[in-house]
């Protein structure tokens, strides 16, 4: 352990003597107005002796980047900037092109010809809705996103898990079967709820929270609903749903549940519904996998989505399946019905509960919001290219608000599609309005022709599209399992086994809750670090934590650097720490070892502030209180590198006054040498 000298005439630092420091020099600042000249004090031990030297400043290099406005132009050009930044679609819309048009065209309708089946697929099979309020959540947000959205490849629209949430939300108000028009207003007033949350997380600039719930978590959560919806599907694939219906299966049940009725009932499958299932996952399979080994472009964007509905409605249409007892979905709408219906707000049926539909709404908010920005961030890191959280919250939350008023049901991005949308190459965000334009013109004219598609059919899209949330768990697995990550492969596992096990509300729950715990825990510790003197040197510190026996502690002297800024959540712990490092030496040292350093003569404690770029009522509250507790053991405190942010709440809270002007310095060295001065005095 380093000792320090109990005489000045005999430390030296490049031949300069220590004398007692000067108030004037030490103190940092005295009030607000001085935060200029503190910010240009440099290493002021350096600089004593060159204070009466001239300085000659050479010209610069380069030249100023400031852009001279004239006034008159001000207020316009920064409405127009805020103007262009805030509505995306202004920046790419002037620089528009053909070339550009004829690629997002070819995207956008590649892209409805996925988009249709699913959406039908989703709000027939997940939401128990009628097939058309797919197609008018298709429309509405497509045409929304493709002009406050950021991304051009993600896809916004119908997703597999926010239809099954919603699915799940009406089962709870059902306590006997519910009117399609009921339904609709429920899931209407869903979307409406999920656009006001997820608009107001924007507005308030809450995108930060996206990183709320870690990857491992999300993990567990999707891959539990994609098995819930796999289960739930392989009982319209077999044709067993009405048996299913009489043995006291609802959309309520569990997974187990599920699974116990198909293994007991196996003698009750529908064979042709059953048959033509198989057919078209074989056929979808097989397609998907020549797409991905082939190297022809023509080949690479076959819509096989588009042309198994063709054939498949084909078929059902020329062999009359219907009458084999193959479900079709029947009359969906009318000839000649208007695109979309008139707008009007989403209302509460007779019978529905406003708390369960906020709280499921709040639900769809945080798992959609997360997954839509996760799949942004991804392609925007890909492609090279800036998204913000807040603002695409802005985006989807509009959204679903607009949408709500035309009987939509929630919707976010789906990263399976967006993927699939990706690899057709749209340019800009346009390819997105035209898959929404041609959604508007499938609905309104050929409606009719949707008569004999095979709800199996659709059922089998779903599936296929749950498997492809799946295609990342055995990566995510892997990686975890190389890292070592047991917590985050216990999260994983906790929250798939909830979800499976009960329900998608426990899952949710559970998953949110483990997040914000992690959160707390995580922030709840300051991030502090002990300084020590770097050996064979006078005034050169560093960390002591890894520095292999380089950085010692200073005797009587101990040295606490702030990383973060202190506020209410961290500095909880803050006393237990410093007791902690004062007794032992070091956090990293166990209490049954042996500790670094004694705690029985320290007199001088220095706190560095460098890293508190700011402090709040709370911390600087405990903070007068623990330098009250060293003044009533008679150890002296310092502080050094004060920020100018944190300046003003430290003297608001006489912290400043507790420490007194001769305790504030710019550096660690200063306040050393004024320690060795105090000992050299005593």
């Amino acid at each position: 352990m380093s000792t320090i000298a109990s005489s000045t005439s005999i430390l030296q630092d490049d031949n300069k003597s220590i004398t007692a420091p000067n108030e004037s020099t030490s103190c940092l600042m005295k009030n607000n107005s001085n935060n200029n000249n503190y910010l240009s004090m440099g290493n002021s031990r350096e600089n004593d002796n060159t204070t009466s030297s001239t300085v000659t400043i050479p010209d610069p290099i380069l030249a100023s980047a400031k852009i001279d406005t004239p006034n008159s132009k001000m207020e316009w050009s920064t409405l127009k900037t805020r103007l262009i930044y805030y509505i995306p679609m202004l920046q790419w819309l002037p620089y528009y092109n053909r070339h550009q048009f004829m690629g997002d065209l070819l995207a956008g309708l590649s892209l409805s010809s996925l988009f249709i089946p699913q959406a039908l697929s989703y709000s027939i099979g997940l939401c128990r809705l009628p097939a058309k309020h797919g197609l008018y959540t298709i429309s509405i947000p497509t045409l929304i996103y493709a002009c406050l959205g950021m991304s051009p490849q993600l896809s916004v629209g119908p997703e597999a898990t926010v239809s099954l949430m919603v699915g799940a939300g009406i089962a709870q108000h059902q306590k006997q079967p519910m009117d399609p028009e009921s339904a609709a207003a429920i899931a209407s007033l869903t979307a409406l709820f999920v656009g006001l949350f997820t608009l107001g997380l924007g507005l308030l600039r809450f995108g930060f929270l996206d990183s709320l719930m870690s990857r491992a978590l999300l993990r567990g959560f999707i891959t539990g609903v994609a098995i819930v919806v796999l289960i739930q599907q392989t009982i319209y694939l077999l044709g067993m749903d009405e048996i299913a219906k009489h043995a006291g299966i609802t959309i309520a049940s569990s997974s187990l549940d599920r699974v116990l009725f198909i293994i007991s009932h196996l003698d009750a499958i529908h064979f042709p519904t059953a048959i033509l299932s198989g057919c078209v996952l074989v056929a979808l399979i097989v397609t998907s996998r020549l797409k991905k080994q082939s190297d022809t472009i023509f080949i690479r964007r076959i819509p096989e989505l588009l042309l198994v509905v063709i054939i498949s409605t084909a078929v059902c249409r020329l062999f009359r399946l219907d009458k084999l007892g193959i479900d079709v979905l029947g009359q969906v709408g009318s000839p000649h019905q208007s695109p979309l219906p008139f707008p009007s707000w989403p209302y509460l049926p007779e019978g529905a509960n406003m708390k369960n539909v906020v709280i499921n709404a709040a639900v769809i908010s945080i798992i959609g919001f997360v997954e839509s920005i996760a799949a942004a961030k991804s392609f925007a890191r890909k492609h090279n290219y800036f998204v913000s959280a807040n603002r695409e919250l802005v985006a989807l939350g509009t959204c679903n608000v607009i949408g709500s008023l035309f009987q939509t049901f929630p919707a976010f991005g789906s990263l399976p599609r967006s993927k699939v949308n990706e690899s057709m190459n749209p340019q800009t965000q346009m390819s997105g309005m035209v898959s929404g334009i041609a959604t508007l013109i499938v609905t309104g004219y050929l409606l009719p022709q949707f008569y004999y598609i095979p709800q199996a059919m659709l059922n089998s899209i779903i599936f296929m599209a749950v498997v492809a949330l799946l295609q990342e768990l055995p990566h995510d697995l892997k990686f975890m399992w190389n890292m070592h990550a047991w917590q985050d492969i216990a999260m994983l596992t906790t929250t798939f086994v909830i979800t499976m096990a009960f329900s998608l509300e426990y899952g949710t729950a559970i998953a949110v809750l483990f997040s914000l715990i992690i959160t707390i825990k995580q922030t709840s510790y300051p991030r502090i670090t002990v300084m020590g003197r770097v050996k064979e040197s006078l005034y050169k510190f560093g960390p002591i934590k890894n520095s292999r026996g380089l950085v010692e502690h200073l005797e009587e002297v101990l040295i606490i650097r702030v990383e973060e800024p202190l506020y209410f959540v961290n500095t909880g712990q803050l006393k237990d720490r410093l007791r902690r490092i004062e007794h032992y030496g070091d956090l990293s040292v166990h209490p049954s070892e042996a500790p670094l350093r004694s705690s029985e003569n320290l007199r001088y404690i220095i706190f560095d502030l460098g890293g508190m770029e700011s402090i709040d009522a709370s911390a600087v509250q405990i903070l007068y209180e623990i330098i009250e507790s060293y003044h009533a053991r008679d150890i002296h405190v310092y502080i050094v590198k004060v920020q100018p942010c944190a300046f003003p709440l430290l003297e608001r809270g006489d912290l400043l006054r507790l420490i007194g002007p001769r305790q504030l310095y710019n550096e660690v060295a200063d306040a050393i040498q004024a320690v060795e001065y105090d000992i050299s005095s005593t």
